[in-house]
């Protein structure tokens, strides 16, 4: 994820600047509760300390974002809430004008992400609902990118296993309703290299395959781990077109919407409309 550009390079870094109507202190400081109309067009309605936006407050941009919460020295610190302008929504933890903490992400497709963020990314243990298809995936994030420990969550069957930088890898089993699974393994299928650009890096790695070696009962989880018991009789109900069909956990899900994704890389869309 590329580095993300910070609210306050869109608020007004000075707390003092523009028409001011407020208390202030005998330094003739703002102080207090006052209402500034800023230069740029933006109002801040809110709590001052010596000067700086402090306490709880609210920040309204001129192109229709907007913050309501706690502030410390003219930076969001503590409990709040941005509105974006494409109509997306964080509503938790800030800390230094960073997403940090815990917050819920409502995104302009209708997606949600339901916890930990470290540095206005996606980081630790997390929730993400496809509004379109339903599904879920809850597992660990690092640096906005599913990765580690997760279960993909369909309709009438999920997927568990290791994600990294959005892609199942490695072994992992897929848990039908109907009473079994199906264990096999992620595996890259390596790209054509004269469809690699010479300018582009030569991973040749495609997109990951799921290779089913054998189909069981299902496995009650144990803190010890998993026993995998052995394959199912034949009298048992046969999954021959379930074992042979090639899976993809993030495609049934539905990607995350190319809106979503771009809001993860550039998420403060106020500073496009302060042009």
């Amino acid at each position: 994820m590329s580095d993300l550009s910070s609210e306050e390079e869109a608020e007004e870094a000075e707390a003092d600047l523009g028409e001011y109507d407020g208390e202030r202190n005998s330094e003739g400081e703002r102080h207090g509760r006052g209402k500034a109309f800023l230069p740029n067009g933006d109002i801040y309605d809110g709590e001052y300390e010596h000067g700086f936006r402090s306490g709880q407050g609210t920040y309204r941009f001129r192109n229709g974002a907007c913050y309501i919460g706690k502030y410390l020295l003219n930076k969001k610190h503590g409990r709040g809430i941005f509105y974006y302008p494409d109509g997306s929504k964080y509503e938790g933890d800030w800390v230094n004008d960073q997403r940090h903490g815990h917050g819920v992400y409502t995104y302009a497709n209708g997606d949600t992400y339901t916890g930990e963020w470290f540095n206005h990314n996606r980081h630790g243990q997390g929730r993400y609902i496809y509004k379109d298809t339903g599904a879920i995936y809850v597992g660990g994030w690092a640096n906005g990118n599913q990765e580690g420990e997760a279960e993909l969550i369909f309709l009438n069957h999920r997927f568990r296993g290791k994600f990294l930088n959005g892609n199942p890898v490695g072994r992992g089993k897929y848990i039908f309703d109907i009473g079994c699974e199906q264990h096999g393994e992620y595996i890259h299928s390596e790209q054509d290299k004269g469809e690699v650009e010479e300018e582009e890096e030569p991973s040749f790695l495609g997109a990951p395959k799921w290779k089913a070696s054998e189909i069981t009962k299902l496995t009650l989880w144990t803190p010890h781990g998993e026993k995998t018991p052995s394959p199912r009789e034949s009298s048992q109900p046969s999954l021959q077109e379930v074992s042979s069909e090639v899976f993809s956990p993030v495609r049934d899900a539905g990607e995350e919407d190319e809106g979503s994704r771009e809001e993860e890389e550039n998420p403060d869309q106020e500073d496009q409309g302060k042009e």
